[in-house]
């Protein structure tokens, strides 16, 4: 059986410089959209990129916002929860798995303007899964989130924000 450590190794992935795990980007297009087309987004973009995302214990993807879609797929390992938040308000709790039964899935959408984090569950030793932006990603897009400012949005998920904003 594969450990974290040979994905890593055999995938080639690199410590993620902001969010948190590991990841290697697989995909770019070649292909750009103008900022035109892109109002959420307001530059040019690539029309779509792909990458390898890994999560060990004790890791987390700290919570995030981005102005494109996003959708994971499962690979290997897991499961993973993931925190969503969403401008109304609202918030969801999501399991990316193999067990359908216990209402995991094996695929997760994260439509763009939708905080996100994600941390691996307990009886997980990994988690590695595929994440395809449309448009593509970009650093520039990227925001971090502040515990104080989502907290004071979503109060009863404090204490999920907490554990996915280890920075503050």
């Amino acid at each position: 059986m594969l450990t974290a450590d040979d994905v890593v190794r055999m995938l080639n992935l690199q410590p993620h410089p902001v969010e948190g795990g590991y990841f290697r980007e697989t995909y770019r297009s070649s292909d750009s959209l103008p900022a035109s087309a892109l109002p959420r987004h307001g530059k040019v973009r690539s029309v779509s990129t792909a990458i390898y995302f890994l999560l060990r214990p004790g890791m987390v993807s700290e919570m995030h916002l981005l102005p494109g879609d996003e959708v994971f797929h499962l690979y290997m390992g897991g499961p993973m929860r993931m925190l969503q938040l969403w401008p109304d308000g609202s918030s969801r709790h999501l399991t990316l798995g193999t067990d359908l039964a216990k209402g995991e899935t094996p695929q997760i959408v994260v439509p763009g303007g939708v905080w996100q984090g994600s941390f691996l569950l307990e009886e997980s030793p990994f988690v590695l899964l595929g994440a395809t932006m449309a448009p593509g990603f970009d650093y520039v897009d990227y925001l971090t989130g502040k515990r104080a400012e989502l907290t004071a949005k979503w109060p009863t998920e404090a204490e999920g924000i907490e554990k996915l904003t280890p920075k503050g």
